[in-house]
């Protein structure tokens, strides 16, 4: 069987009085990720990672945020518009490994519906997704409560 790995990374600001979107979870705090779609920073790291892999350059290339199609989207839509692109090319998703780096809220009550998400998106089991999150203790930007940061690491498939 044919393999690859993909690697992904996003992060986005986080501004006051924003809806935060994490997983296709929206999140109950003061400040939200922003961005040109609903700055889901780790499915935006998965995209990459899926994309990555399948050698389909990453998701500013084919969700740019200077067109309005992906304005206010759903990052929901944008990873399964990937999964169409990979599977073009025969490829499918073995599993995912993320990692979310913030200070607040706490993630962990929220990782198994965002798990359910991505499972529902991606067609693969939950127990092949797996989320983790860290705090920055406390330094720089992160550290500040001013942005968020997500990687995520993918295997795909191919297809028989």
């Amino acid at each position: 069987m044919k393999i690859k790995v993909g690697f992904g990374f996003d992060v986005h600001q986080l501004r006051d009085n924003h809806p935060f979107v994490l997983g296709g979870v929206n999140l109950e705090h003061h400040s939200g990720a922003y961005g040109h779609s609903d700055a889901d920073v780790l499915l935006h790291a998965i995209c990459d990672a899926i994309l990555g892999a399948a050698n389909l350059r990453d998701i500013g290339y084919h969700f740019s945020n200077t067109d309005d199609r992906w304005k206010g989207i759903s990052s929901i839509v944008l990873l399964k518009e990937c999964l169409t692109l990979i599977a073009e090319k025969g490829w499918s998703v073995g599993n995912i490994d993320a990692m979310i780096c913030l200070e607040a809220p706490k993630i962990n009550p929220h990782v198994p519906q965002m798990k359910h998400n991505i499972s529902s998106a991606t067609g693969i089991e939950m127990d092949d997704i797996s989320i983790k999150a860290t705090t920055n203790e406390a330094l720089g930007f992160i550290g500040r409560g001013e942005g968020i940061v997500a990687y995520a690491v993918c295997l795909l498939e191919k297809n028989s």
